[in-house]
């Protein structure tokens, strides 16, 4: 079974995400599809509130997942993807993955974190991805490509330009939490869209699905960025080696918020990269980061109630947790809030800004002013730390979103159900860049 993972950059920050009753309920979701896959029904039934058990028998609730089981066959994994306040209760969004297909359900709980409604929900008719313009498919080509660490095997697809030899090529790299290889969130796949612009201006791209979304039993103890991200980057670069139309001397790296953060650790990791490409890359700590989130989330909800703003401080407190630097007595596989110690030890102890300034090689910089989750607030860290350096370039990008993207205003996760692009605007400065040498 797949242990939740929080996306802290990217895909649960949501204007009720500083509830602290949220952060207790994704890990109670999570345990209940754990009990029904491992036919614990009276576990389970203790979780709902009596007025729900008054109307549905622990043995009505088993024979609701037999049918769920009838129709789309074994459990293979469920991810909260979506959480928020509804009046007086909270729901939480799980997707679950089942051999025969994909199913949401909403679990709703009170005050008191009992669940009052446990509902499938119908097929989504959210709007579909839609290509971007700059995407001509005549100036380029896909192939199938197999990123290969250790005993994984991650299918990517390597884009190349047409009727093009001795051409550089990028590296993408994810985000945090699962993801497929276009990095998709609602209708938006900002990966595949950089892929393609790229590969339209002469640049070919590695793009692969995360460990994360085909993995996920690797996740549930301790772990560490080096399993989540550099491990497999890694793998893809070496893959970018063997590619007999690149030109070895353009080999790049592009990270997207936490690969964005973790770029200058790879290009140390990897010295014959010729440069790295920061998009909405965190300059501050995971912790920092979190908070200003909430902050936001909680300005977003325009909650002026005391109660509230006691709530936003015992969630601030809460996430102080997550800024340790070493283990001590705790056991590297302990739980801190649904990340393991091993894993913030590890990233509390990378300064992403000190490790650029020692990089040698040529450094991109771009961040969005209408990003939500990783503020102007870093790039104006970045550009104090590195603005003056021969070898880096930084621009901000007003309208940009977190998924370099056009929006009018910062706005909220609602954004993302709607189609946008990566910018053209972007594209043609990561080519004019990479171009450059």
């Amino acid at each position: 079974m797949k242990k939740v993972f929080l996306l802290f950059f990217a895909l649960l920050i949501s204007s009720a995400s500083f509830s602290q009753g949220i952060l207790s309920l994704i890990g109670k979701s999570q345990n209940l599809f754990n009990q029904f896959s491992e036919d614990k029904f009276t576990e389970a039934y203790a979780n709902f509130d009596a007025t729900f058990q008054a109307k549905v028998t622990q043995d009505d609730l088993k024979s609701l997942w037999g049918k769920i089981g009838e129709r789309f066959g074994k459990l293979d994994a469920v991810s909260v993807i979506n959480s928020k306040t509804e009046g007086d209760f909270y729901t939480v969004i799980v997707e679950g993955k089942f051999t025969n297909d994909t199913q949401n359900f909403m679990i709703a709980y009170n005050k008191t974190e009992k669940i009052v409604g446990f509902f499938l929900q119908p097929k989504s008719t959210a709007a579909a991805y839609v290509a971007p313009a700059y995407a001509d498919t005549t100036l380029y080509k896909e192939k199938e490509v197999y990123v290969k660490s250790a005993d994984h095997n991650l299918v990517g697809l390597l884009t190349v330009p047409k009727n093009a030899t001795n051409y550089p090529v990028v590296v993408l790299v994810h985000g945090s939490g699962p993801s497929d290889m276009d990095e998709t969130i609602g209708p938006n796949k900002p990966f595949k869209d950089l892929a393609a612009g790229l590969a339209a201006k002469g640049i070919a791209s590695i793009r692969y699905v995360k460990r994360t979304m085909v993995y996920p039993n690797d996740f549930g103890g301790a772990f560490t960025v080096k399993e989540e991200v550099l491990d497999d980057a890694l793998a893809a670069v070496a893959l970018a080696r063997t590619i007999p139309e690149v030109d070895k001397k353009q080999i790049y790296l592009l990270g997207h918020s936490l690969g964005g953060m973790l770029a200058p650790r790879l290009a140390m990791l990897a010295p014959d990269l010729n440069g790295v490409l920061l998009l909405a890359a965190p300059a501050r700590s995971l912790t920092d980061l979190m908070v200003e989130q909430n902050k936001y989330g909680f300005a977003l909800s325009k909650d002026t109630t005391q109660a509230g703003k006691l709530q936003l401080d015992s969630v601030i407190k809460m996430l102080d947790k997550t800024r340790i630097t070493q283990l001590g007595a705790m056991k590297p596989d302990s739980n801190v809030l649904v990340l393991p110690a091993s894993y913030l030890v590890d990233i509390n102890n990378y300064n992403q800004v000190e490790v650029a300034k020692k990089l040698k090689q040529r450094i991109f910089i771009a961040q969005g002013g209408h990003d939500f989750q990783v503020s102007t607030t870093d790039y104006d860290l970045w550009n104090a730390a590195l603005g003056k350096k021969k070898n880096v370039e930084l621009k901000l990008y007003p309208s940009l979103n977190h998924l370099m993207s056009w929006q009018t205003e910062k706005g909220s996760m609602n954004q993302y159900s709607v189609p946008s692009s990566v910018s053209e605007e972007l594209i043609t400065d990561l080519v004019n860049w990479i171009k450059a040498k």
